[in-house]
């Protein structure tokens, strides 16, 4: 389970998010909404990736990739993730970027903090 430092961190980040990419209304997806949904993978991730992500991961997920339908919210969503996967320290970058194929969702780009998202389509 995340401890309260992590949820602290996490909601750090995502109110940095919201103050970064609220001017950006023609988004149809936040970074608020992002890091949001995909909250329940933090255990997953902590975890090592052991076992199969719990379905409220997924869900998210899948409700992510969903919401993105513009190159705009793509990019989006990119950055959000990238910032994200940067502030949580100590895990294995190779379990954040599988999580989208563990959950049969595919997205186009990596989820690496090097990533380049302007480069989404």
């Amino acid at each position: 389970m995340a401890s309260s430092f992590d949820v602290v961190r996490l909601t750090c980040v995502v109110l940095v998010c919201m103050m970064v990419y609220a001017p950006l209304a023609d988004a149809a997806i936040s970074c608020g909404q992002v890091q949001s949904s995909l909250l329940p993978c933090i255990t997953y991730v902590r975890n090592n990736g052991q076992g199969a992500p719990p379905p409220s991961c997924c869900s998210g997920i899948v409700a992510v990739n969903n919401g993105a339908k513009t190159t705009t919210d793509r990019q989006t969503v990119c950055d959000c993730l990238k910032k994200a996967a940067s502030a949580l320290s100590g895990v294995n970058p190779n379990i954040i970027a599988g999580l989208p194929g563990k959950c049969n969702v595919n997205i186009p780009y990596k989820i690496s903090t090097s990533t380049n998202c302007k480069t989404i389509k």
